[in-house]
C-alpha cells in the first residue's frame, strides 16, 4: 500500500470511528494531494506522537531528549473515550497512568489508524491488552525510571509523617510555635514490611537498613541478595503484617494484588501501625483504610496514590469542590498524608522516562512490531 492508499485508508477508518472536526478533516484531505508525505508523519518525515495528560515537565524532559526525531504533539487533556480523536493524524500515542485505554478507546485509535501505544511509566493496569492484541496495536512501556526516586519518597512519607512535619510546619507558618503532640520515635530498631522487593522495593530496604531497622520482606520472588542481609528477612504476608510497625506497599496491580490491604488484613496488624503506599491505589480498600484509621488500629497513613485519583491527581481543582467524598474524608485526618502522584517526579527520572519511551518509539520506527520490542507489554 503506498501512502495515499494509506491516507484514504486512514480517512476511511476515522469516519467509520465518529469523524474527525472539520478543520482536522479538511488538512487531512489536504495531504491527499501531498503523497510524499506519509500518514502518521509530519512534513519532515518525522512520525508524529500524541502525547496525552502532558504536562509543562512531561514537554520539557521529552524535548530534551528528542533532538528533533519525532513531531510530538503534547496534549492537555487525559485520554479517554471522548477524547481520542485528539490523536488523529499520529502513529502513535503517549500515556501515563490515569489515561484510561479500555476497549472503546482503544478501538477508536485503531480506526484513527494508531499503531502503538507508549505508556511514559511503569504500570500498564489501564490498559487493555487483550482490545490491543485485536486491533493490532503494540503496547510498550518504561519498565525503569528511577527507583531511588520513588524509594526516596517513600521513605520521606514515613519521616514526615513519623516526625509531624506537616503538623509542625502548618503550625509555625500560623506563629504557633508548640512542640505538644509533635513527639515522634526512632526509626532506628522498628520493624518495617516492605511487601514487593524489585527494583523499588530493594531502594526502600537499603535505605531502612541505613536507619538501623529490622526489614521483614515479602515476595513472590525471593531475592537472595536481599535475603542474605543480616537485617532482612524474607516471611509469609502474614507474619509481615501481625509483625511490622510500618508496612509500605511496592507492587503492581493485578486481580490477585487488588486490595491487598483490606478489613481483614488490617485486623491482623499492629495498633497504631504505619500503612505507606507509592505504588498502584487499588492495593488499598480506601473504606477499609479509613475505618482503621477511626478506630485508632492505623496510627498513620501516607498515600502517593488513590484508587479513584483519575481526574483528580495532576489537576488544578483549587477552585471547585472536591466531589470525591472518600477522598475528602480521608483528608480531614491530621494524622494522613497524601501526595498526588509525585514519588517519580525528579529530574533524573522524567530524563529517564523520556529517553526510554522514545527509544521504545525508535524500534517500532525501525520496524519492530509486538514482542519484538524491547519493552513490550504483552496480553497474558
Amino acid at each position: 500500500m503506498d501512502d495515499r492508499q494509506r491516507l484514504e485508508a486512514f480517512l476511511a477508518r476515522a469516519e467509520a470511528a465518529g469523524g474527525l472536526d472539520e478543520r482536522r478533516y479538511q488538512s487531512l484531505l489536504a495531504e491527499l494531494e501531498r503523497p510524499d508525505v506519509p500518514t502518521g508523519y509530519d512534513e519532515q518525515g518525522r512520525l508524529r506522537i500524541a502525547m496525552f495528560d502532558a504536562k509543562s515537565y512531561d514537554v520539557e524532559s521529552f524535548a530534551q531528549a528528542n533532538e528533533n526525531r519525532f513531531a510530538i504533539h503534547p496534549l492537555d487533556t487525559s485520554l479517554n473515550a471522548d477524547t481520542a480523536k485528539a490523536a488523529a493524524g499520529c502513529t502513535v500515542v503517549c500515556i501515563f497512568v490515569n489515561d484510561r485505554c479500555d476497549r472503546e478507546v482503544v478501538r477508536v485509535l485503531a480506526g484513527l489508524g494508531i499503531e502503538l501505544i507508549a505508556l511514559r511509566c511503569a504500570g500498564f493496569n489501564n490498559v487493555d491488552l487483550a482490545a490491543c492484541a485485536e486491533f493490532g496495536i503494540s503496547v510498550v512501556r518504561v519498565p525503569a525510571y528511577s527507583p531511588y526516586a520513588v524509594a526516596e519518597h517513600t521513605v520521606a512519607l514515613m519521616l514526615m509523617l513519623n516526625r509531624r512535619l506537616h503538623q509542625a510546619y502548618l503550625r509555625n507558618r500560623a506563629g504557633y510555635f508548640v512542640l505538644e503532640g509533635l513527639t515522634g520515635f526512632d526509626m532506628r530498631g522498628k520493624t518495617v514490611g516492605v511487601v514487593g522487593t524489585g527494583q523499588i522495593g530493594r531502594c526502600v530496604v537499603d535505605i531502612l537498613c541505613g536507619f538501623g531497622c529490622e526489614v521483614l520482606a515479602f515476595d513472590k520472588f525471593e531475592n537472595a541478595e536481599i535475603a542474605a542481609h543480616e537485617h532482612v528477612r524474607y516471611v509469609p504476608l502474614e507474619e509481615l503484617f501481625a509483625s511490622s510497625d510500618i508496612i509500605t506497599l511496592h507492587l503492581p496491580l493485578f486481580p490477585e494484588t487488588h486490595y491487598l490491604i483490606n478489613a481483614q488484613a488490617i485486623d491482623r496488624m499492629r495498633d497504631g501501625v504505619m500503612v505507606i503506599n507509592t505504588s498502584r491505589g487499588g492495593l488499598i480498600d480506601t473504606q477499609a483504610l479509613i475505618a482503621g484509621l477511626k478506630r485508632g488500629k492505623i496510627g498513620f497513613a501516607g498515600l502517593d496514590v488513590y484508587e479513584e485519583e483519575a481526574g483528580i491527581f495532576f489537576q488544578d481543582l483549587s477552585n471547585k469542590v472536591l466531589t470525591d467524598d472518600v477522598l475528602a474524608r480521608l483528608m480531614t485526618f491530621n494524622n494522613v498524608v497524601v501526595t498526588s502522584h509525585q514519588a517519580f517526579l525528579t529530574r533524573e527520572a522524567l530524563a529517564n522516562i523520556a529517553r526510554t519511551t522514545l527509544d521504545n518509539v525508535a524500534e517500532f520506527a525501525a520496524g519492530k512490531r509486538g514482542a519484538e520490542l524491547s519493552h513490550a507489554v504483552l496480553e497474558n
